[in-house]
C-alpha cells in the first residue's frame, strides 16, 4: 500500500513510504490516504469531523446502531457541542464522512485507524480496556503493512507499547516497523471540542518507533494550528494525559481542604485562594462539591492499580475529593439544624446533576451520591437539571425548573451552576411553613443576597 503513484505522486498510506513528506502531506488531504475512527462519542464524532473537513475521507465506527443511523442522515447525536450539528451535515453531505457499526469493515478500506473509546474503570477501582482491546482486535483483522494505528483515548502508561502492539503484531501477522503506532492523546473538554482539536493548544504524539511518531506528526500538523509536540515515545506521552488528570485532581483535592478549613478560621478562603493565586507561582484551583467527568475521578487508577510504585498523595487527592459529597450533605444538615429542623424530616432540592454547566454527562457526577446520601438520610430529595432527559442514575424525584416554585422545599444545594438557573426567582421558591429554604451553593455561583435566609457557600462560609 505504500507504493508511490508515479503518475500522481501520490502515496495511499503514511508509515515507511519512500515518498518524502510533501507527498504525504498531499496525500493525506486530499483524501487518498483513508482515515477510520472508532467510536463517535462525546470526543469521538467530533475528532472523526474534524479529520473529515481535512482530508475529506473518513468512516466512523460505533456499535450503537442509533448513532451510526443518525450520522449517516446528516445529524450529530452529540448535543451542546457548538457547530458541530453544521459540520457533520455538511461533511455527509459531501461523502466526506460517513459511519458504520462494522467495525472490520473499516479496518479493511482505512490505511489511518484512530482509536478514541471509553476506557473506565472497574467497580474495583481498576482501569477497564476490554473496550479498545476490541476495537484492536478488529484493526488487526484489516491491518495492512504501511498502515498507522493512533490511540487517542486514554490508557494507563505502556499501555501501547506494552498491549496494543502485541495484540496487533499477533493478530495481523505483521511484525513491529511494518505498520505505525503512536499515542495520540485526546486533549479537548465537552462543549468546546471542535475549538480544541482544532488548535486551541498543540497535539501531543508518541510513537512506538520514530517513524510513527513522524507520520503523525504529519497529520496531526494539518489538523491542529498550534502544531505538535512530540513526545520521546509512546508511553512518554501516555503519562502527559494523565499527568494532565492528576495535575488538577491533586490541585482540587487542596482547595477542597483548604475549604473544611473555613469555619474554623473564620475567613473566606476563595478570597484567599484568589489573592494568592496573583502570585506567578500560585495555581490554586477551586473548592466545590466533588470532582465529576469522565476523566478526572478515573486517571489517578491509571497510576495506582497497574504499578507498585507508592503513590500516597494520589490515594489521598481522590479521598479528599470522594468525600466531598459527604461535606456537603453535613453543611445542609447544620443548616437546617440552626433552623430548628432535621435533615430526616427534610425535603431538598438539588439543583445541577451534571457534572459540569451546560455539558449532558452525569459520569462520577457529586450530585449522585449526594443525592443517595440524602436519601439515606430520610430527606424527600428533588433534582433539577435542564440539560437532562434522563435521571434513572439518582435517587430522586426529577422536578423541572418552573416546578421548583411550586414545590415546597426546606432546603436547596446547588451542585452544578448551570446558566439556565441565573432566572431562578429564589423568593417565589416554594416554602415550607418554617420560612425560607436553607441554601447550600458548591460553587459560589450565587450572589450573596440571592437566595434569601440561611446560604452556606462552600469555601466562603455562611452570608453576612
Amino acid at each position: 500500500m505504500t507504493e508511490i503513484d508515479s503518475r500522481s505522486r501520490r502515496v495511499t498510506s503514511l508509515y515507511g513510504s519512500a515518498a518524502d513528506e510533501v507527498v504525504h502531506r498531499e496525500s493525506f488531504l486530499n483524501g487518498e490516504v483513508p482515515v477510520a475512527v472508532y467510536g463517535l462519542g462525546k470526543m469521538g464524532l467530533p475528532l472523526a469531523a474534524v479529520f473529515g473537513e481535512t482530508c475529506g475521507n473518513v468512516v466512523g465506527v460505533d456499535i450503537d446502531p442509533d448513532v451510526v443511523a443518525a450520522i449517516e442522515a446528516g445529524e450529530s447525536h452529540v448535543k451542546r457541542e457548538p457547530g458541530l450539528n453544521d459540520l457533520v451535515s455538511e461533511l455527509v453531505a459531501d461523502d466526506a464522512l460517513s459511519a458504520t457499526t462494522e467495525p472490520r469493515d473499516a479496518a479493511s478500506e482505512a490505511s489511518i485507524h484512530v482509536i478514541i473509546v471509553p476506557t473506565p474503570i472497574t467497580g474495583d477501582k481498576e482501569p477497564d480496556l476490554a473496550i479498545p482491546d476490541a476495537v484492536v482486535e478488529d484493526i488487526a483483522r484489516g491491518l495492512e503493512p504501511g498502515d498507522l494505528v493512533l490511540v487517542e483515548c486514554t490508557v494507563p502508561p505502556r499501555t501501547t507499547e506494552h498491549r496494543v502492539l502485541p495484540a496487533l503484531e499477533a493478530q495481523s501477522g505483521l511484525e513491529r516497523g511494518e505498520f505505525g503506532l503512536a499515542f495520540c492523546p485526546e486533549r479537548t473538554s465537552s462543549g468546546r471540542a471542535l475549538q480544541d482539536i482544532r488548535g486551541a493548544y498543540p497535539k501531543v504524539v508518541g510513537g512506538a518507533d520514530a517513524e510513527s511518531t513522524r507520520a503523525a506528526r504529519v497529520i496531526y500538523e494539518e489538523i491542529n494550528s498550534k502544531g505538535v509536540l512530540e513526545a520521546s515515545d509512546a508511553t512518554t506521552a501516555e503519562c502527559v494525559k494523565v499527568f494532565e488528570g492528576l495535575y488538577r485532581d491533586v490541585n482540587i483535592a487542596l482547595a477542597n481542604e483548604l475549604a473544611g478549613f473555613t469555619d474554623e478560621l473564620g475567613i473566606d478562603v476563595r478570597e484567599a485562594i484568589d489573592i494568592a493565586n496573583t502570585q506567578p507561582f500560585c495555581d490554586i484551583h477551586d473548592p466545590g462539591p466533588g470532582v465529576g467527568g469522565h476523566c478526572i475521578p478515573y486517571y489517578p487508577y491509571f497510576l495506582i492499580e497497574p504499578f507498585h510504585a507508592d503513590s500516597r498523595l494520589l490515594e489521598t487527592a481522590r479521598e479528599v475529593n470522594d468525600s466531598m459529597p459527604a461535606f456537603t450533605v453535613e453543611k445542609i444538615r447544620d443548616g437546617l439544624a440552626e433552623n430548628g429542623r432535621s435533615l430526616d424530616e427534610a425535603s431538598v432540592a438539588v439543583l445541577g446533576l451534571t457534572y459540569r454547566p451546560g455539558v449532558e454527562e452525569i459520569r462520577a457526577s457529586p450530585s449522585i451520591p449526594i443525592a443517595e446520601q440524602l436519601t439515606e438520610a430520610g430527606a424527600d430529595v428533588y433534582g433539577v437539571d435542564p440539560v437532562l432527559d434522563e435521571f434513572e442514575a439518582f435517587e430522586l424525584e426529577p422536578l423541572a425548573l418552573d416546578e421548583l416554585d411550586d414545590r415546597p422545599v426546606d432546603a436547596v444545594v446547588l451542585v452544578t451552576p448551570h446558566a439556565e438557573f441565573e432566572s431562578i426567582q429564589w423568593d417565589a421558591i416554594g416554602r415550607t411553613g418554617d420560612g425560607p429554604p436553607v441554601v447550600v451553593d458548591g460553587r459560589d455561583a450565587l450572589d450573596d443576597d440571592v437566595a434569601g435566609g440561611t446560604v452556606y457557600t462552600i469555601g466562603t462560609g455562611y452570608a453576612d
